[in-house]
């Protein structure tokens, strides 16, 4: 499989790394160089392929500069993984009567308009392609949340983020109908709260640490990244290929909690 993933940090890392085990050639595209050199660099030593390009995916130029350089290395486009994104709090992002037009417009680009930008990419790549041993033209897995339909009010209330990831999910399953026939599968997968980079302010805070010991029951803390790659990496292969218009859920328990 060749794996095309946006993001260098996080979950991306953990599905990066766990896709390389497998066997995968990894293509990373982020947005700084030094976290790009670190895992691609990390992938060689395990003996698996690695490349990237270090951009702005906010911009149209790096998705398209991206897939040209990953079509370059490696041939052909098997899985689109669309990690990158962030939390807009810092930003302005919060209930919607507080949210600043900047924190919506930073928080709504960065997570839905870089997805918009490099599945369209990736989708003009794929529908040229002959179909793989599977059957299949390639597929795509786009970055959710939990909080898109099962908000919690208290400690996350962050609405452009809440909005950025429902769009994602609309987005995906339209693509989905859309490009089934064309042998493309579309999914979207949903975390609970993960220990990444970019859950630091809840991870550093008490009060939601101990909050995630009911919200979260299953672990009684925040997921591991590890947690939704191994999700991901089943949603990315052929062990699935039958699967498109899902959305897969990895919150350990928040939505009934």
């Amino acid at each position: 499989m060749n794996l095309l993933i946006t993001g260098a940090t996080g979950i991306a890392a953990a599905t990066a790394k766990l896709a390389a085990q497998a066997g995968a050639s990894v293509f990373i595209v982020s947005l700084h160089e030094d976290d790009c050199t670190i895992l691609a660099n990390e992938i060689r030593v395990a003996g698996a392929r690695a490349e990237f390009y270090a951009g702005d995916l906010v911009q149209e130029t790096t998705s398209s500069n991206a897939v040209q350089a990953c079509v370059q290395h490696f041939g052909r486009i098997d899985a689109l993984f669309n990690v990158a994104g962030i939390s807009g709090r810092k930003f302005g992002d919060g209930p919607l009567h507080e949210c600043t037009e900047n924190g919506w417009d930073m928080t709504m680009d960065t997570n839905a308009k870089t997805t918009f930008l490099m599945c369209r990419e990736v989708l003009k790549q794929m529908l040229q392609q002959d179909v793989n041993e599977a059957g299949l033209r390639g597929t795509i897995l786009n970055m959710a949340s939990v909080l898109a339909f099962a908000p919690e009010p208290k400690h996350f209330a962050s609405h452009a983020y809440a909005a950025s990831k429902g769009a994602i999910i609309s987005l995906s399953k339209a693509m989905a109908s859309y490009y089934a026939p064309h042998k493309i599968r579309v999914n979207a997968i949903a975390p609970g709260l993960i220990r990444t980079p970019m859950s630091q302010r809840a991870q550093d805070n008490p009060t939601i640490v101990e909050f995630m010991k009911t919200k979260q029951p299953l672990a009684e803390d925040l997921l591991e990244a590890e947690d939704v790659a191994e999700a991901a990496l089943f949603l990315l292969g052929e062990a699935s290929r039958h699967i498109t218009g899902e959305v897969l859920v990895v919150d350990g328990g928040w939505r009934l909690s």
